[in-house]
């Protein structure tokens, strides 16, 4: 097993055709140029590193942190952008010319993440267009979308949840190195703010310690999260638990792991800006987007 330290930095340099530079690799991992020296010793002497390039021994290290799947959460509504929701499920809608949920789809597939479900729901049939650029989705029917919240999708995905993404399919994805192939713990992305009104969690050295609506000095939630084969497991069981307890149908997913559950998971934060990812909430966000929708 890798320590946090190693994880980042073999990396840091997986995909590289050429050695980084110590400077380089505290750049990239965050670390001081100390600790990368280190690091990069403790790799070479394992005999995962030779000349700062990753070697085969180092890829078979990296192997068991490998994000196996992607689920996407696409069964929902849209109320909020109607009218264009009225007709076709937000996540197919076109901005610019792209449907918003393939910004997402192509960075999966750059990071060869090939096994992708989606769980759909309202007008379900039309999902099934994406199969013409991706042939490897599967779908997941989800019956329960029109008289559920999307802790109902996540019910649906059963174990499917370990070791893999979870997705909203409505955010339109900017920076494609936000997917990573490889992950070492549980996460969540979320955005470093001065004051939200919008769902945040608290952290404190890193971790998630409490979920709100709006707040100060803290991540505003980002619909985009990570989960090893320990905490799927755990996140797949506590899913059903909540849903089938009394009021469970009305609740959101995330509120299960990042409150109702939250003593059971240590879940990180990986930060992320407003120009990496957007998620449209309404039909006026989307006209001042698209000019075709004006």
């Amino acid at each position: 097993m890798l320590n946090r330290k190693q994880f980042d930095v073999l990396d840091a340099v997986i995909d590289g055709k050429k050695p980084l530079t110590q400077r380089e690799l505290a750049k990239r991992t965050h670390l001081s140029v100390g600790t990368v020296n280190k690091v990069v010793g403790e790799l070479t002497a394992k005999g995962f590193l030779r000349d700062n390039l990753i070697t085969q021994e180092g890829l078979d290290a990296m192997e068991p942190y490998r994000v196996r799947r992607a689920v996407f959460i696409a069964a929902g509504f849209g109320s909020r952008m109607v009218p264009i929701t009225l007709n076709i499920p937000k996540p197919l809608v076109r901005v610019k010319g792209q449907r918003i949920i393939d910004s997402m789809l192509d960075a999966l597939k750059e990071a060869e993440i090939d096994e992708i479900y989606i769980v759909r729901g309202y007008l379900s049939e039309q999902f099934d267009q994406l199969v013409y650029k991706y042939p490897n989705i599967k779908f997941i029917e989800n019956p329960l979308y029109n008289e559920a919240n999307n802790i109902s999708s996540v019910v649906r995905a059963g174990d499917l949840v370990k070791n893999a993404y979870i997705l909203e399919a409505d955010l339109l994805l900017y920076n494609k190195k936000l997917i990573k192939k490889y992950q070492y713990c549980s996460n969540y992305l979320g955005i470093p703010v001065a004051k939200s009104d919008d769902w945040v969690f608290q952290t404190e050295g890193g971790i998630v310690t409490k979920l709100t609506i709006g707040g100060v000095n803290c991540h505003q939630v980002v619909g985009i999260s990570y989960w090893t084969e320990e905490d799927g497991q755990k996140l797949a069981e506590d899913v059903v638990s909540v849903f089938e307890a009394p009021g469970g149908k009305e609740r959101y997913w995330d509120q299960v792991p990042l409150e109702y559950c939250i003593d059971r998971y240590q879940i990180s934060v990986r930060d992320c800006s407003f120009e990496d990812i957007i998620e449209i909430d309404t039909y006026n966000e989307l006209k001042a987007l698209d000019d075709v929708y004006r």
